[in-house]
């Protein structure tokens, strides 16, 4: 039985809080080059992604590095574009703000490259959903690594035992649950009613 004495949740954003609106990864697959498969370009663009989402380098650089290696003629702008089609779930930022008005804190905690962060933050304002936004480029550690919950903790004020995170990565979770937080994995599209019910079994103020 879960502890009922949770006085924040964190939320992960993609998969949890935001979706795609393009078939992303078969998108990304279209700018592969003549240096390997499709697989093989959105494999070298991930890993390589990795310094970006600890704030270290500008993506837009690696990007291009990427794209000479693989052979793609594709433009770096029209890439980067990509990271740009996705929509927040209605439902799970109404559902965020019941748990605000029940007295429940509520933050982000997402691994972002510092661009896509801007456009998150800056641009359409995340932060206003949120008691707290933690954005891995910020912080320097992203998930799965201890040290990011950790750091969260930190700057929250909260003991590890009265949080929730909600991540669709099991890595996440399960690392999440190595510094004592509970952690549950979420995926948007097994439906916010799946959300609404893994809430209410914590006990949490949230409408039926």
């Amino acid at each position: 039985m879960p502890n009922p004495t949770i006085d924040a949740v964190l939320f992960d954003a993609d998969g949890v809080l935001q979706r795609p609106t393009i078939d992303w990864r078969t998108s990304l697959g279209a700018f592969a080059g003549t240096n390997g498969t499709a697989d093989d370009f959105i494999r070298d663009v991930m890993t390589s992604e990795s310094p970006a989402l600890v704030g270290e380098g500008d993506f837009a650089d690696i990007l291009a590095k990427v794209l000479t290696r693989q052979g793609s003629l594709a433009a770096v702008v029209d890439v980067l574009d990509l990271w740009r089609q996705f929509k927040a779930e209605p439902e799970v930022v109404e559902l965020i703000q019941e748990l605000r008005a029940g007295g429940i804190e509520c933050d982000l905690a997402t691994n972002q490259r510092a661009d896509r962060r801007a456009i998150m933050q800056d641009e359409l304002h995340y932060g206003d959903w949120f008691d707290h936004t933690f954005y891995s480029a910020d912080l320097g550690v992203a998930k799965p690594d201890p040290a990011y919950f950790r750091t969260i903790l930190d700057t929250i004020g909260l003991p590890a035992q009265s949080v929730l995170f909600i991540d669709d990565n099991q890595a996440n979770v399960t690392a999440a649950r190595t510094v004592g937080l509970h952690a549950e994995e979420f995926e948007l599209e097994t439906g916010v009613d799946m959300l609404r019910d893994l809430l209410r079994s914590y006990k949490l103020p949230v409408r039926d």
